[in-house]
């Protein structure tokens, strides 16, 4: 009984639109962008976009990094740097901005958006790239960017 009512909730999930995957942080009443089919797959179905196919991999620009979901700021340009990894790469973020989980692997540290759970990517120490040891990998799919304007800070 219990697999024809799971089965059930799947098959309407699917004709509704609706992947199990947009189950995530907040509430109903958050707006969220719209997506892409790859943007989708990144950011709610945990993929990965491939590599040195993003627009944010050799980004130079001053600004800030947003959740490409909810526009919620998460990483400064002062912190991205070059890994040569094929993702943009940042060795901080904006306190309070990324959670960290166990990744399914059960091996990496997955990095979400702490506002509306979008999956970012993965976060890895003791690499050495530099002085803080540490790598924020990031889809540039997962990722808004918004310049700084004169007059604005980069507090």
């Amino acid at each position: 009984m219990m697999k024809k009512i799971t089965g059930l909730l799947v098959m309407l999930m699917m004709f509704s639109g609706t992947s199990l995957a947009q189950e995530t942080k907040g509430t109903d009443t958050m707006k969220y962008k719209k997506l892409d089919n790859l943007e989708k797959y990144v950011i709610l179905d945990k993929g990965t976009e491939p590599p040195f196919s993003g627009k944010y991999v050799d980004h130079k620009k001053d600004g800030t990094y947003t959740c490409k979901r909810c526009g919620q700021p998460l990483f400064r340009s002062d912190d991205k740097f070059d890994a040569r990894c094929g993702w943009p790469s940042f060795d901080d973020e904006i306190e309070g901005a990324v959670e960290r989980k166990t990744d399914a692997d059960g091996v990496r540290t997955e990095i979400l958006c702490a506002n509306c759970g979008a999956h970012l990517g993965h976060v890895f120490k003791g690499e050495g790239f530099t002085d803080k040891n540490l790598r924020h990998c990031v889809n540039s799919v997962s990722l808004d960017f918004e310049p700084y304007t004169s007059g604005s800070t980069k507090d």
